[in-house]
């Protein structure tokens, strides 16, 4: 079990882990792009080859990538899906390419399409993005918040992406969210509910599915369907919250990405090692 947090490229790629480990970060994610698009920073050997000893000088287990926001696989606007498969297809090869271990993705919005049609369009899409591709980062769905028509709320709908006929041989995985899961109603404050989220999961989706978890408290309440985080201890989850969930048996051996404001991460990271001291 080990902690990381998600670090800025400011200055080039070979620098997100040594940021990394100017915060504490035994594992970290990045961007390998600006989220909301524009100018893609280069990524060729050479510069892979820099990420990497780097990686190894600042004694990083692992690192993951995650994809940009504006993605949406199920727009009825041709060009952002053909968009949303052209970059997300790069950035498997560029996180492949930086040995990554995980890519994650947030998947889209049904709001312009409804989701009959837009779940044709996720699927389809998915599937072009991952015909063909041979390299060894692994692909994520990130669960969601569920604000307005958000795809990827419920581990229903998850399962039943990653088990569309056109997808299940590519056995995806999915990365869990503190923040989201809480929003969407998935309790982890007593060891009660961390168990009953947890089962929930594996009768659904599977907890070998289970690969990665982002970390962050929620600034607002169970079920809320927003995406609001906060610093561990000071939202609605609480501290205990992250204990009772490190702590339990049923989870699997995963690491914990924090998604929290860079000012205080730092001090979350030293949270979740007293939390495994204490285990």
């Amino acid at each position: 079990m080990l902690f990381g947090a998600h670090v800025s490229i400011a200055g080039g790629l070979p620098n997100a882990p040594l940021n990394a480990a100017e915060i504490g970060c035994e594992v970290f994610q990045f961007f390998t792009r600006s989220p909301q698009g524009g100018w893609v920073p280069p990524c060729d050997k050479k510069i892979a080859e820099e990420f990497k000893t780097n990686c190894e000088k600042a004694e990083q287990k692992e690192w993951y990538v995650h994809t940009p926001y504006f993605i949406n696989f199920a727009s009825a606007n041709k060009k952002i899906v053909y968009a949303s498969i052209k970059v997300v297809r790069e950035e498997l090869e560029r996180a492949s390419m930086l040995g990554a271990k995980y890519i994650m993705t947030h998947l889209g919005s049904y709001k312009d399409s409804g989701k009959e049609i837009g779940f044709i369009r996720l699927a389809d899409s998915l599937e072009k993005v991952l015909n063909g591709y041979v390299g060894k980062t692994k692909f994520l769905i990130e669960i969601s918040a569920g604000a307005g028509e958000i795809i990827g709320d419920t581990f229903e709908e998850i399962a039943e992406i990653i088990n569309h006929p056109k997808l299940k041989k590519y056995n995806l995985g999915v990365c869990y969210d503190t923040q989201h899961g809480f929003a969407s109603g998935y309790d982890i404050r007593t060891p009660k509910a961390v168990e009953k989220t947890l089962d929930a999961f594996n009768q659904t989706i599977g907890l070998q599915k289970l690969k990665l978890s982002h970390c962050s408290d929620s600034l607002t309440e169970l079920g809320s369907r927003r995406d609001r985080h906060a610093h561990l201890g000071e939202g609605l989850i609480g501290l205990a919250g992250f204990k009772n969930l490190l702590s339990a048996k049923k989870l699997p051996d995963i690491n914990f990405i924090l998604e929290t404001e860079s000012e205080k991460v730092k001090n979350d990271l030293k949270k979740l090692k007293n939390i495994r001291k204490s285990l």
